[in-house]
């Protein structure tokens, strides 16, 4: 048995190079020997968001409060709400964040293939993040 005890992982700050805007990261628990997850908590303020990205085993997002978007490639924009639950292909190329006006809050749970977890991209315009 394994507890992460609130407050025993520090925050942190979204790199600019995958974030547009004020995004927050709370690590949840982190992959090992045993099991290949990881999660966080990601906090969007209003406007921010993922550059465009891809997951080799997929992702699964759970909004936990406020208003945000998500949006896979030639896919219109959908806005997600406190308990909706997101999945992303493995290998589905999608940005996700927080609506123009509104904070987001949301788990991200994915998985490592090969010690990698994430494809970054380029960064979502305002124009794309506007629709």
């Amino acid at each position: 048995m394994d507890i992460i005890f609130l407050g025993g992982q520090a925050s942190g700050k979204g790199p600019a190079d995958w974030f547009t805007g004020s995004v927050r990261i709370d690590p949840l628990f982190n992959a090992n020997e045993a099991r290949r997850g990881a999660a966080a908590t990601v906090t969007f303020e209003p406007g921010a968001r993922t550059a465009w990205h891809t997951h080799p085993l997929g992702q699964t997002l759970i909004v936990v409060s406020g208003l945000g978007r998500v949006q896979r490639e030639g896919g219109p924009i959908q806005e997600i709400r406190p308990g909706d639950v997101v999945w992303f292909e493995p290998g589905e190329k999608h940005w996700h964040g927080a609506g123009p006006t509104t904070a987001m809050s949301h788990i991200a749970i994915q998985e490592h293939l090969d010690g990698k977890v994430v494809d970054w991209m380029e960064h979502v315009t305002q124009e794309q993040f506007e629709g």
